[in-house]
């Protein structure tokens, strides 16, 4: 649904990512006179970038579980995915006239697994719809009521009637999301929780030896989780890579939130590793203790279980030589290897951030502390996995901080939107 508003009515969107596009193409439709502004020589930046292994869109999995991937902030989500959940999105897509797919993992794809056309189609219809852009110009905060923007000619204030900030969070700075906004609102008085990086790999501290060895290997088949308060460790398949200083991929970035706050409470996090997640605890016991006559164990686990490369680096690495000699203590760390995380690798190499403006610190999407400023995207204080969710998010936040504007400019208020 959209709302009429006058069309002398002039909104500045700030920051040219999916949220922030997604918000103009909503004021573009309500009548409003857009202008997008954007550090960057063009807008989308990241993404493109993220775009380039293949444009995972959003995730075709059932509504309830979708919602989930939130984690503590999913009621606040689903206010904006009620509105543009992941079967809109993909409509949306199509409208633009980009075919999709569902993957065998269940995530949602363009036809053509890329970014760039999905980008070019879209930057059309909002030209088409007079949403103006303006590059180069970075928000510097406001002077008595109007923006500050830093321009290749020299700083210059603009007017608005309303503003949406969609500056992203911290992550990959070159290519816009620097995180300098956290100042700037925090002078105005707006709550906001740290920024920290999510969907990341961390740091494990590995010996020369095994990382001169092993970085940059894949481990294509194991299993990892976390300890669960009952004792038992909760499972998940998949696959990540071995880097000079820690790990990294998907199956770290699953996991990579209650793995980072753990380190933040207790100093250091344990992930638990399954190197042989096709074969039972029984199986491993078994074949680890037959006799093996004058076969090194290293020999053995390789014969009998595939175990071998980083795999095997990995029971030297983390196993006591008196551990590795004992088949039953052997077997036991095969099924159960606990891996010591020291700490997360910095935010600017994340794929996301965590962390951000409290939902308690708006009204709708706008800002208590400043009327008339709304905000959208990954500036707010949610995250989720990768697989879709990131991208969902950002375009039902856009579209929900658009809808916000128009009912506030619809409705002349000049104070905070009531909370729905």
């Amino acid at each position: 649904m959209t709302h009429p508003a006058p069309v002398s009515k002039r909104v500045a969107v700030i920051g040219g990512g999916p949220a922030g596009l997604m918000a103009a193409e909503v004021l573009a439709a309500g009548g409003v006179q857009v202008d997008v502004y954007d550090a960057m020589a063009s807008v989308g930046r990241k993404f493109l970038l993220a775009g380039k292994g293949g444009m995972n869109i959003t995730h075709s999995e059932p509504y309830a579980d979708f919602v989930r991937r939130y984690g503590a902030r999913h009621d606040d989500v689903a206010r904006w995915l009620q509105g543009f959940d992941a079967d809109a999105v993909r409509a949306w897509i199509h409208d633009l006239g980009i075919e999709t797919f569902v993957g065998t993992s269940g995530r949602v794809f363009p036809r053509e697994m890329k970014a760039a056309p999905l980008l070019r189609a879209w930057l059309h219809r909002l030209r088409e719809a007079g949403v103006r852009f303006h590059m180069h110009h970075r928000w510097l905060g406001w002077q008595d009521g109007l923006l500050r923007m830093a321009t290749p000619d020299g700083e210059r204030l603009v007017e608005a009637d309303a503003t949406i900030l969609a500056l992203g969070g911290a992550s990959w700075a070159r290519l816009g999301s620097d995180g300098a906004w956290q100042s700037l609102l925090a002078e105005r008085g707006v709550e906001l929780v740290p920024l920290a990086p999510a969907n990341c790999g961390f740091d494990v501290g590995w010996s020369t030896h095994f990382s001169s060895r092993h970085a940059g290997a894949p481990l294509l088949t194991v299993a990892a989780g976390m300890q669960q308060p009952d004792g038992g460790i909760a499972w998940r398949k998949g696959q990540f890579v071995v880097t000079e200083s820690g790990v990294e991929g998907s199956l770290v970035y699953a996991l990579s939130a209650p793995l980072r706050d753990e380190i933040a409470g207790e100093g250091n996090a344990t992930l638990w590793l399954d190197l042989t997640p096709d074969h039972d605890a029984d199986r491993v016991f078994d074949e680890v203790t037959r006799p093996r006559g004058s076969r090194s164990m290293s020999s053995h686990l390789q014969s009998r279980l595939g175990i071998k490369g980083v795999k095997a680096g990995l029971l030297h690495e983390c196993l006591s030589r008196e551990d590795y000699a004992d088949p039953v203590r052997l077997a036991a760390a095969i099924k159960r290897l606990p891996l010591t995380l020291l700490r997360p690798r910095p935010i600017d190499e994340a794929i996301s951030s965590a962390g951000g403006v409290r939902f308690e610190a708006l009204a709708g999407s706008m800002l208590r502390e400043v009327p008339g400023t709304f905000v959208a995207g990954e500036m707010v204080d949610w995250e989720a996995p990768t697989g879709g969710y990131l991208l969902t998010a950002c375009f039902a936040g856009g579209r929900a901080a658009g809808q916000d504007v128009l009912e506030w400019l619809e409705t002349g208020l000049t104070g905070p939107l009531e909370i729905r």
